[in-house]
């Protein structure tokens, strides 16, 4: 403080005695005051306590520009240039120049009157002429000059930031037109960007960006007075034909600035660039950036089209365009709520520069930039999408080359088609007509593929288009696909066909058996359709193959609507007909059994389907498959995967039983709880061969929620055949009391494409796993279980629980004394 308070004295001094001084002196005592201000000013870490701060911004300003001018007058450009340099950096004891600069860089950073005093100065234009001659002749540097470079960037870092600070005012920018020194830099980036100094390129390029946001009025009359938007332009034409097409970008995108952002004040210069080809000259400009790589020229090349993109929104003319809605809709859409916030395109031209670019070319980075675009101008306004596509048309007829860009360009078309319906509740009748066409042709399966998961986004959105599209033939059309594709998987059976069986081609079958699965769900009509073309023998067949499956038994379950018993013949055929090794088959048929067996509609088509013995014959194919160790194919089986088999069988049965006295009736006069019952015996957990490895003390009498908890969730040895014996009489409990086909104790699965088989994941190893999927908090199981067994100190008799099926409790007393056989008699339940 003592320091500034010091420095203060001083400067009014040099007040006092300033009038009365010749020039030379007066600039002398000035030049000697700076060093101790900047001095000072380092000492206060950049804090500056002068109360005459704005008379000595003024002093320092008009000191500089004196200087630069002196070293201008009369000289050659190249050497004016030259003393330029010599002035402005520090050069032993000629050091004035640079005195001044850094001086006034360190004012202009203070406050908005000190900036006002140094704008007033004439700096801006003196500057300005600094600025030209530095980018418009570059210096040929030597060995010698080296050791200059940091010197070179420090002054240029100096000047560019004044320049930045001054040019944020208007008034900074009003200074520049009195000295008529703006429109010769801008004409000089259109017409000598190849020739310029490379080091003042993007300084040069950050000064005319800032000077564009601050137009005034008088600056756009100006600019237009001396038709610098027209022979930018026209020097622009020159240069795109030979310099790089990032150069061009970079140049172009400066006069571009000044088109744009000078549109809210006036439109004179856009109508200027207009009247003189400018979007000629753009798209030009962006079809030579064709190839470039993603870093090269990307900056300037995205700031092109997002200035294109904002030029669509500048024009003084509402467009007007009649409502074109075609019929149906959905029921929420409303085109009169769709009115304009605002931001509506008024300039087609414009526009219709980015709709050539997609139209010309396949570049992948100007492509998307494009729909990226497109995109955008909708989020502004949702009656845009109306605006443009009833007037240009632009995604309509993108959609008859879409199928010759880059794949990526295709995804990205195909989700912005969808955000028409999910994000504007719009059904574009006529895009719609021109995808399924895409479709129909198949010319880049990937296109097709990418297309119809478009069109099966849309019909999970709404039930709607499931009468479009089988009003519109695309239904037909898949039915006629499928049952192609049906005859060569029939045809080819156990071959194996690269072409068809892998990749795209694969996919277009799983999403094309997802469409019709889609099509049909709720929509007894569309069953009907499918039926009605024979196509169920041919849909069955693709019920082989893991990825197509979820979407087969899908199409199948909503057949079961028109016709329970002969999806029950299909499924009940399927199940029988499978090998021992298809397991995750046996599973996922009976996992679709069950879903349908929750109508008591399905349960006499179960019946009358021999669907109780078709059950039981899975449990009679799976002999053995418990015993230590499992015997035959089963070997290669994990635990878990054999007891969740088990499980969904008798989910199966006690669905089909369930509230079904006729079915309970039937199955108990048949003697099918005998059956089962040895069945179940036949599995080899509830007897053992030969002695057990880890002696084994089980002593203490239990309930049987205690037996499982114990089995399960303590550190007792609980053999794996005794654990597997308890899960199979836990599944009969809960299938006594009617409750087993509510249950869920594993996982769901969801095949994808691409995915690993199960039996690859789940082999031997697997048999020593926890083998049922229950969620345990500590050494306890869930209160589930607990809910499922009452209180866990509770003796669990059969006469305090609701028998729903007497024919389960006698399976378990035929399976119980097959656990006090020689070598278990330790065992004791207290049931």
């Amino acid at each position: 403080t003592l320091q500034w308070e010091t420095l203060s004295r001083q400067f009014v001094e040099y007040e006092q005695v300033a009038p009365f001084l010749i020039p030379e002196e007066q600039q002398r005592r000035l030049l000697d005051f700076l060093p101790l201000f900047l001095k000072t000013w380092e000492q206060s870490a950049g804090a500056i306590i002068f109360p005459n701060i704005q008379l000595l911004a003024s002093e320092v300003s008009k000191l500089l520009t004196k200087e630069i001018k002196r070293n201008l007058n009369g000289k050659p450009a190249e050497e004016a240039r030259l003393a330029l340099e010599q002035l402005l950096q520090e050069k032993g004891e000629a050091e004035d120049g640079r005195l001044l600069l850094k001086s006034v860089y360190l004012l202009s950073q203070t406050d908005l009157r000190t900036m006002w005093n140094i704008i007033g100065s004439g700096l801006p234009a003196a500057l300005m002429q600094c600025l030209y001659l530095f980018f418009t002749f570059p210096l040929k540097k030597t060995s010698d000059d080296r050791e200059t470079s940091e010197d070179d960037t420090q002054t240029q870092e100096m000047l560019v930031k004044i320049m930045l600070n001054m040019y944020r005012e208007e008034q900074g920018v009003e200074e520049l037109l009195a000295a008529d020194k703006l429109q010769s830099l801008i004409i000089a980036t259109a017409s000598l960007w190849d020739q310029c100094s490379h080091s003042w390129k993007v300084p040069t390029g950050r000064v005319l960006r800032t000077i564009s946001k601050a137009q005034t009025k008088n600056s756009i009359v100006y600019l237009q007075a001396v038709d610098c938007i027209k022979i930018a332009i026209q020097n622009l034409f020159k240069l795109a034909d030979t310099l790089p097409a990032c150069d061009v970008c970079e140049a172009a995108s400066i006069v571009l600035c000044f088109v744009k952002d000078s549109y809210p004040v006036s439109s004179a210069l856009l109508t200027e660039f207009e009247n003189n080809d400018g979007y000629q000259l753009l798209l030009k400009i962006l079809l030579r950036c064709e190839g470039l790589q993603q870093d090269e020229g990307d900056p300037y090349l995205d700031e092109i089209l997002d200035m294109l993109t904002c030029l669509t929104t500048c024009g003084k003319t509402e467009l007007k365009v009649s409502g074109n809605i075609v019929h149906p809709q959905l029921p929420h859409f409303d085109f009169e709520r769709t009115r304009s916030s605002g931001m509506t395109v008024k300039n087609l031209q414009a526009f219709q520069v980015l709709q050539s670019i997609f139209q010309k070319s396949n570049d992948q980075h100007l492509c998307g930039r494009v729909l990226a675009a497109i995109g955008t101008i909708w989020a502004w306004d949702t009656v845009n999408f109306f605006l443009l596509e009833w007037t240009l048309q632009p995604i309509n007829q993108f959609t008859d080359i879409i199928h010759l860009k880059p794949h990526p360009i295709q995804t990205q078309f195909f989700r912005l088609v969808e955000s028409i319906v999910l994000d504007l509740s719009y059904v574009p009748h006529e895009i719609l007509k021109k995808i399924q066409y895409l479709i129909k042709e198949n010319v880049v399966p990937f296109c097709t593929l990418t297309a119809l998961r478009c069109l099966l986004s849309m019909t999970k959105k709404d039930l709607l288009f499931s009468d479009i599209f089988r009003d519109s033939g695309l239904l037909g059309l898949l039915l006629a696909l499928l049952r192609k594709q049906a005859k060569i998987l029939r045809k080819s059976a156990g071959t194996h066909l690269p072409a068809l069986e892998e990749g795209t081609e694969k996919e277009l079958n799983a999403v094309m058996l997802m469409m019709v699965a889609a099509l049909t769900v709720r929509s007894v009509r569309n069953a009907v359709v499918l039926k009605d073309y024979g196509m169920v023998p041919y849909i069955k067949i693709f019920l082989d193959d893991e990825c197509y499956r979820s979407a087969t038994l899908s199409i199948l379950e909503q057949l079961s609507v028109i016709n329970y018993e002969e999806y029950m013949s299909i499924i009940i055929g399927a199940l029988c007909s499978s090998t021992q090794g298809e397991l995750h088959l046996k599973l996922d048929l009976l996992k679709s059994l069950l879903r349908i067996l929750e109508s008591p509609k399905s349960h006499s088509a179960f019946r009358t389907c021999s669907g109780f013995n078709g059950l039981l014959s899975l449990l009679s194919d799976m002999e053995g498959a418990l015993q230590d160790p499992p015997s035959g194919l089963w070997t290669a089986v994990g635990q878990n995967c054999i007891l969740e088999l088990i499980f969904y069988t008798l989910q199966g049965i006690t669905a089909a039983l369930h509230l079904d006295p006729v079915n309970s009736d039937f199955f108990q006069q048949n003697g099918l709880f005998e059956k089962m019952a040895e069945d179940l015996g036949s599995l080899g957990c509830f007897w053992t061969q030969g002695e057990w490895q880890i002696p084994l003390r089980l002593e203490k009498t239990r309930t049987f929620a205690e037996f499982l908890d114990a089995a399960f969730c303590s550190s007792e040895p609980f053999p794996m055949w005794l654990k597997n014996c308890i899960w199979i009489l836990n599944f009969l409990d809960h299938m006594v009391k009617g409750t087993l086909h509510l249950e869920s104790y594993f996982r769901e699965r969801k095949p994808e494409m691409g995915e690993a088989s199960r039996d690859d994941q789940e082999g031997p190893q697997a048999q020593e796993e926890h083998p049922v999927a229950f969620k345990k908090t500590g050494n306890k199981l869930s209160a589930t279980t607990y809910r499922l067994w009452g209180n866990r100190e509770e003796k669990w008799e059969m006469g305090d629980c609701a028998i729903v099926h007497p024919g389960a409790v006698c399976v378990m007393v035929r399976l119980l004394p097959k656990l006090y056989k020689e070598g278990h008699s330790q065992v004791s339940l207290n049931i």
